[in-house]
């Protein structure tokens, strides 16, 4: 796992034990990187099936 993979993977993990799924603006602003280099990193997480989108609860499975 890359440092913006863990990055990104702990930024949606500790945002979401709190209810709140992360807009991709807090994702941008708290990374530093752009949407395109955000998206392949979460893209690569979900290929690895360390991240899962469930669309009926619209949260993130870990």
């Amino acid at each position: 796992m890359t440092d913006l993979e863990r990055k990104v993977y702990r930024i949606l993990y500790n945002m979401s034990r709190f209810r709140k799924t992360p807009s991709m603006e807090d994702l941008k602003r708290k990374t530093g990187k752009d949407e395109a280099t955000i998206l392949k990193a979460v893209k690569k997480l979900m290929s690895r099936n360390e991240l899962e989108w469930d669309k009926e609860k619209r949260e993130w499975k870990f």
